[in-house]
C-alpha cells in the first residue's frame, strides 16, 4: 500500500513556518521547470551567477511531473535563505528586470506569504465549516496555500487585513453586494440580466436599473473619473449596500449563494497572481454568444454523448457605458448555478488543495474511505478513481475539441468534477467565459448550430495555438495536477498513473492535441514565474502573447508501462 510521506511536515509546522514552506517550494518548483533543471532524489544545487552563489536545498520528494516537496535552502555559507530572499536570488538570476520589476515579484512573494500564514492560522483556530457550508462552497474555500507552482498564489496588493477576512474565500468571507441605479442610457446588457437580478435587487428610481458591484470595486470605481463624471450628472446612483451575504468563490470575484439560481461575476481592479481582474467587453459577449451555441443544438450533443458533462453558462451582462473604457470597472456577468446545495460539485483545485488545518486534502481523504469501504489497496483505488475521472471530466473537453473545435481552458480551477454519495467521480462541469476557443480551421463544425459563432466573443484562433494553451491547461495543469499531487501527497506511484493517463489519451490518437500530450518529447508550458516577471497581465492583449511559455520534457511520454 502506498503512505503519505514522512516528509511531509505541513500538519506539525507553525502557520509561519508553513506559509514560508509553501512559498519558497512554489518558487523552487517553478525555477526548475521553467529552466529544465535536474532534480536528483536527495539534493538539488542551483549556481545563481547573477549573485555569485550556490543555493542548496534537500529533496523531500523527487516527483516526475514536478511536484517536488523541498526542505530547508541554504546558500553555500551556510545561511538560511526563505521565500522572500529566494524570489530575489531568483529576480536577479532571470536578468532584464528593472530595480522595479524585482521589487513587485519580491513584493507579491512576500505578500503571498503573508496571506498564506493568515489563512492558516485562522482555518486552523476555526477548524470545522460554518453551518450551511455546501460542498461546493466547501471546496470553493478549501485553497490554502494556493497554486503549487506559482511564484506568488495568494498574492493580493491592495487588499487590506480588514478586507482581506470580509472578501476572501480561504476565510470564509462573506458580504452584501453594493448597489448602484444606472440610467438606461448608459447601460449596456443582454441576456436579461435585469431580470435575472431583480429578486436580489433594492428598489431603484425610474428610469433606472439596479446593479450590484462587489464592495471593494464599489469603493474603487468612485475614483475614476468617467464614473465620477456618470455620478455627478444623476445618471449613477449610489444605493450602497443591501441584501441577504454572499460568499467569494476561488476567484475571489464571482460570488454565491446557495439558495440563488445565478451567481455574479465582478470586475475588480485588484491584482491577484498575474492579472488585475476585470471583465473585458469582449468577454462579456463571449459568455453570452457561447450561451445562444449551447441552446442552438450543442447542449443536445454534450448531452446525448456524455450525459454527466455540461457546461456553466454565462448567458447574461450589464455593464455601464463611460467615455473611455478604462474609465468603466462596473462590468457584471450572470452566470447560471445548476448546482443544488446538495450536490458533491467541487472545484478540483478545492479538491487536491494541501489542508494544513486538517491532516489531508478532501481527496485524500476521499480515496482513504474508498480503500477502507472496498478493503482495496490504497494505489489501486487511486488508480480506479483517475480513471473515472478521466471519463468525467477529460473526456468531454476532448471530444468537444476534436468534434467541434471548441476548445474549453479546463484547468483545475475551471474545472468541477461531481463525486457521487462514495466519493467516485460521476460528472463534470466546465466554467469561464474568458476561456473558450474556437479553432480557425473547424469553426465549420459549430457554424451548423450558430452562424458567425466566435465573431462576438472574438475567440477564433489558429489550432496552434488552442494546442499549446490547451496542452498547459488540459495535460499538464489539470491531469499532470492531478497525478503530481496524488503522488506527492503519498497516494499513488506517479509514473504509474501517467502511463495509465497516456493510455487514456491514445484513446483520442486522431486528435494532434492528445497524441502530443500521450507522446511528444516536451510539451509547452506556461511559465508562472516568467510570466509574473516579465509583467504581464494574462487578461490583456491577444490570446497568443498573453503568457510566457517555455518547453518541459513530457511526464507522459516518459513513464514506463507498469
Amino acid at each position: 500500500m502506498t503512505t503519505k510521506p514522512e516528509t511531509d511536515q505541513s500538519a506539525v509546522a507553525s502557520p509561519v513556518d508553513t506559509a514560508e514552506n509553501a512559498s519558497t517550494d512554489a518558487l523552487l518548483r517553478c525555477w526548475v521547470r521553467e529552466n529544465a533543471l535536474p532534480v536528483g532524489d536527495d539534493l538539488l544545487e542551483l549556481d545563481l551567477a547573477a549573485s555569485g552563489v550556490q543555493v542548496r536545498v534537500p529533496v523531500l520528494y523527487h516527483s516526475p511531473t514536478g511536484q517536488h516537496r523541498f526542505g530547508p535552502a541554504q546558500l553555500h555559507t551556510g545561511t538560511p535563505v526563505g521565500a522572500v530572499g529566494m524570489a530575489a536570488l531568483l529576480a536577479l538570476e532571470i536578468g532584464g528586470m528593472d530595480q522595479a520589476a524585482v521589487a513587485d515579484l519580491v513584493g507579491r512573494v512576500a505578500d503571498s506569504q503573508q496571506r498564506i500564514a493568515e489563512h492558516v492560522r485562522l482555518r486552523t483556530e476555526h477548524a470545522a465549516d460554518p453551518p450551511g457550508t455546501t460542498p461546493f462552497l466547501a471546496a470553493e474555500q478549501a485553497l490554502l496555500l494556493g497554486h503549487p507552482l506559482h511564484p506568488a498564489p495568494k498574492s493580493r496588493t491592495g487588499l487590506g487585513p480588514e478586507e482581506a477576512r470580509r472578501y476572501s474565500p480561504e476565510l470564509r468571507g462573506s458580504f452584501a453586494l453594493h448597489w448602484f441605479a444606472v440610467d438606461t442610457s448608459v447601460l449596456s446588457g443582454e441576456g436579461g440580466a435585469a431580470e435575472r437580478l431583480a429578486p436580489h435587487a433594492p428598489p431603484v428610481p425610474a428610469g433606472t436599473v439596479p446593479i450590484p458591484a462587489h464592495p471593494w470595486q464599489a469603493r474603487e470605481v468612485r475614483s475614476r473619473p468617467g464614473i465620477r463624471r456618470l455620478l455627478d450628472a444623476g445618471l449613477l446612483h449610489d444605493l450602497g449596500a443591501s441584501g441577504e451575504p454572499w460568499s467569494p468563490t476561488a476567484s475571489i470575484r464571482t460570488v454565491y449563494r446557495a439558495d440563488a439560481d445565478i451567481m455574479l461575476k465582478f470586475s475588480l481592479g485588484l491584482p491577484i497572481t498575474n492579472s488585475v481582474r476585470e471583465n473585458q467587453r469582449k468577454e462579456l459577449r463571449r459568455g453570452a454568444e457561447i450561451d445562444r451555441l449551447l441552446d442552438a443544438g450543442l447542449a443536445d450533443e454534450i448531452a446525448r454523448q456524455h450525459p454527466g458533462f455540461g457546461i456553466v453558462r454565462d448567458p447574461a451582462w450589464l455593464a455601464v457605458d463611460v467615455d473611455d473604457a478604462e474609465d468603466g470597472g462596473l462590468e457584471l456577468v450572470v452566470r447560471d448555478n445548476p448546482i443544488s446545495a446538495a450536490d458533491r460539485a467541487v472545484c478540483v483545485a478545492g479538491l487536491l488543495a494541501e489542508r494544513p488545518d486538517r491532516e489531508n486534502s478532501p481527496l485524500a481523504t476521499a480515496l482513504t474511505s474508498l480503500a477502507a469501504d472496498s478493503g482495496a489497496g490504497l494505489g489501486e483505488i487511486t488508480e480506479q478513481w483517475c480513471d473515472r475521472y478521466f471519463d468525467a471530466v477529460i473526456a468531454p473537453v476532448l471530444w468537444l475539441y476534436r468534434e467541434y473545435g471548441l476548445g474549453l481552458e479546463a484547468h483545475q480551477q475551471n474545472t468541477l468534477v461531481v463525486l457521487d454519495d462514495q466519493g467516485w467521480p460521476s460528472g463534470g462541469w466546465y466554467r469561464d467565459n474568458q476561456g473558450y476557443y474556437l479553432s480557425a480551421q473547424r469553426t465549420s463544425a459549430l457554424h451548423r448550430f450558430l452562424p458567425g459563432v466566435g465573431t462576438e466573443g472574438d475567440n477564433v484562433v489558429d489550432e496552434a495555438v488552442i494546442d499549446e494553451r490547451l496542452g498547459y491547461y488540459i495535460g499538464i495543469n489539470n491531469l499532470l495536477g492531478l497525478i503530481g499531487a496524488l503522488g506527492a501527497q503519498g497516494f499513488a506511484d506517479e509514473r504509474r498513473l501517467l502511463a495509465r493517463v497516456a493510455g487514456r489519451l491514445r484513446e483520442f490518437a486522431d486528435l494532434p492535441l492528445a497524441r502530443t500530450l500521450a507522446g511528444a518529447v516536451t510539451l509547452r508550458c506556461k511559465a508562472n514565474l516568467l510570466t509574473r516577471a516579465d509583467g504581464r497581465d494574462e487578461l490583456v492583449g491577444p490570446l497568443e502573447t498573453q503568457s510566457v511559455y517555455c518547453d518541459i520534457p513530457n511526464p507522459f511520454a516518459e513513464a514506463v508501462q507498469p
